[in-house]
């Protein structure tokens, strides 16, 4: 079977009961045809939610589409009251469910079981953050690609809007740009912040879809397309599905910034050792993470005098240092406290 194909005998079995509880919902009667469901993570960001809840309102191209919207903080939840009012006024149909087990990858998860097993007709999933807004034409090009070409896994360009502009420069930085930038087939995803994943993938990789080890380090998305790539999926950059990214002040300091480059060289090192497992395996990965800290001086000098930035420039060095700290279990969790991320 080739990754396109769907197969009933391959869809995820659920042997667990549900973690998440839906505190609101839409007629089942009005869900019934939907193909294209939109999930959007939640923690702590109500006033931000809103926003891209209002954003995926004004999408243009007559779509229809449902929403489910996952609150990942299971005390106060300031997201779903929000959302769950914004569901009530009309503002979208779909679902409002909550994930009290904190963790990124859990509320992705929960996010897509509720999208197979409350929508009859899915044919895919899209993903949007809770810091993000959608392009009045986002929709529109993600299904529009998916019509028309045949990959299965869709990335979207994503751009940083800085609280302050003065750090606007930031956005020449490898940690705040997109992978790709030319709309078209290419290798691999690495990030679910932006995204069309049809059916057939979930159906096929199976449940739990992300690894949950990755809840607080982040990479889980990473994880996924990785194994999506090895069962024979193809991947496709729609550049015009765009979406814009809000980033607080604290996402331009240099602790902020060291920090997601340690992470990424963290997460690229134990995805490859998950690939290459036994003692050859994992000298084969130290090896290239010492080659890749030698090859970070020179590849660091060209980023920053290119980006005419010293803190541009630190990147490569950032990320062969993350993966070398990595082969000693230092885990730089980012995520712990997402509120501060």
């Amino acid at each position: 079977m080739t990754g396109g194909e769907q197969d009933r005998s391959t869809r995820p079995v659920f042997g667990m009961p549900e973690s998440f509880e839906v505190v609101a919902s839409s007629a089942p009667e009005a869900l019934a045809g939907i193909a294209s469901v939109v999930c959007v993570p939640t923690f702590r960001r109500p006033d931000m939610l809103e926003a891209t809840l209002r954003s995926l309102a004004n999408q243009t191209g007559g779509h229809d589409f449902a929403v489910i919207v996952v609150e990942n903080e299971g005390v106060e939840r300031a997201g779903a009251t929000r959302a769950s009012a914004l569901h009530a006024a009309g503002l979208f149909k779909g679902f409002v469910i909550v994930e009290p087990r904190q963790g990124n990858c859990k509320a992705y998860n929960a996010a897509w079981r509720c999208a197979l097993t409350r929508f009859p007709a899915l044919e895919q999933v899209l993903g949007i953050d809770d810091d993000e807004e959608a392009e009045p034409g986002w929709l529109d090009a993600f299904v529009t690609a998916a019509r028309a070409t045949p990959a299965e896994l869709f990335g979207g360009s994503v751009t940083a809007v800085f609280a302050d502009p003065s750090r606007a420069w930031l956005s020449a930085h490898p940690v705040f740009r997109s992978h790709y930038n030319i709309s078209g087939p290419v290798p691999m995803l690495y990030s679910s912040a932006n995204y069309l994943i049809r059916r057939s993938v979930l159906d096929r990789l199976g449940f739990p879809f992300l690894d949950e080890s990755f809840d607080f380090t982040g990479g889980g998305d990473t994880d996924f397309f990785t194994r999506a790539k090895a069962a024979g999926f193809r991947f496709w950059w729609v550049q015009e599905a765009a979406q814009r990214e809000t980033m607080p002040e604290r996402r331009s300091t240099f602790d902020w910034i060291n920090a997601r480059g340690l992470r990424n060289g963290a997460i690229s090192a134990a995805i490859e050792r998950r690939q290459n497992p036994g003692p050859f395996g994992r000298l084969k990965v130290l090896v290239k993470s010492l080659a890749l800290l030698a090859a970070s001086v020179p590849r660091g000098l060209v980023l920053g005098l290119r980006t005419r930035s010293g803190l541009i420039g630190l990147y490569h060095g950032q990320v062969a240092i993350g993966r070398l700290m990595s082969e000693f279990g230092v885990a730089n969790e980012q995520y712990r406290k997402p509120e501060k991320n």
